[in-house]
């Protein structure tokens, strides 16, 4: 038997998953804490994902699966917050899994340290071809605690440029906050990140453990990231909006360290948007791909992030030289070189993304 309130409450949506689910299941079963409850909202999948999850379910009194209809994952995680009992809850996705020790040592350090927030570091793993081979690239920063609103404002831009605050399953968040502040997932694309700024906007308390144990699996071939998105750019400015609307909040939007994240955050997806035009499976002619360009590059917005970004590398200076020269026509090669890599060679892709 479980006891009456579980430590943590683990939340997934499960969508068409029924290659990966189990092993994300059996990851959460493999934890050292045991005191968690599992509650899995299947997503209206046609595979066999509800059928694994509900065998799953009737041998571990832990796991509770609810069938609904598709309405995507944040409609998902909310039907799942609304039902959740623990004193913390974590967010996995199905087709991922973590290592035995992660939710123990997030709730050990929360519980000493009274934090509102627990921050790990993860792993990507991009797996290509058929036999398993797949790159790793871990995102982590070191062990550190911010008692104080000022310190975690201070430093979190060393934590957004680790990509470790934009994903909400690297983290434990108190639930009671959570309900107190009334914050849910908003049905939007990239939904994960807006309850993520929701929930930092006025934090107090927050912890970062160094050590990665949740392995975030990319299959570039299925990933959503692989495809076209007509509206991808559109989406890229509302989520700049939002982290320069954070920062004016925080009072650090003339921070010179915090605002060069920003912009050169905003300069890569900038090429990921370049990139996304130049996908084959984008309906617009030849001419209309370099006209959106050169709309993108010209932007005021674009110029801005291209003179104050430091990129990292000499690849990534290098392919800011089209932005810089607002050439359109070159930014366009660029992206049609960028996305038949992406296509034809995951693990170049993998690793030059990762060292950019």
């Amino acid at each position: 038997m479980t006891p009456t309130q579980p430590i943590v409450s683990v939340i997934m949506p499960a969508y068409n998953v029924d290659r990966y689910v189990r092993r994300a299941v059996e990851s959460l079963q493999n934890q050292t804490l045991r005191n968690f409850e599992l509650l899995v909202v299947d997503d209206g999948s046609t595979d066999r994902t509800g059928e694994i999850l509900d065998r799953m379910a009737e041998r571990d009194i832990r796991i509770t699966v609810f069938h609904n209809q598709n309405g995507g994952a944040p409609a998902a995680r909310n039907y799942a917050l609304d039902r959740a009992r623990g004193t913390y809850i974590h967010f996995m996705d199905a087709d991922d899994w973590i290592e035995p020790r992660m939710l123990e040592d997030m709730v050990s350090l929360a519980g000493r340290s009274r934090l509102d927030l627990v921050i790990t570091g993860f792993y990507i793993d991009t797996y290509y071809g058929n036999d398993g081979e797949h790159t790793t690239e871990v995102k982590s920063r070191p062990d550190a605690l911010y008692p104080t609103q000022q310190e975690f404002r201070a430093a979190a831009w060393q934590l957004f440029d680790q990509n470790l605050l934009y994903t909400p399953w690297n983290k434990l968040y108190d639930r009671e906050r959570i309900e107190r502040l009334g914050i849910r997932f908003r049905p939007t694309f990239m939904d994960d990140f807006p309850f993520v700024l929701d929930y930092i906007r006025d934090i107090e308390r927050v912890g970062v453990i160094e050590r990665a144990y949740y392995h975030f699996i990319r299959e570039r071939a299925e990933s959503e990231t692989a495809r076209w998105r007509p509206n991808l750019y559109e989406k890229r400015e509302e989520e700049h909006g939002w982290m320069l609307d954070l920062y004016r909040h925080w009072g650090l939007d003339g921070d010179t360290a915090c605002m060069e994240m920003i912009q050169r955050r905003y300069i890569e997806r900038l090429i990921g948007c370049i990139e996304n035009v130049c996908n084959p499976a984008c309906t617009l002619s030849t001419q209309e791909k370099i006209s959106q360009i050169e709309q993108m590059i010209c932007s005021d917005r674009a110029q801005l992030a291209v003179v104050t970004a430091h990129p990292r590398s000499r690849m990534m200076r290098a392919m800011l030289v089209p932005i810089k020269a607002k050439n359109a026509r070159a930014a366009y090669h660029e992206g049609q070189l960028i996305s038949y890599v992406k296509r034809h060679n995951t693990r170049v892709f993998a690793t030059l993304k990762a060292n950019r």
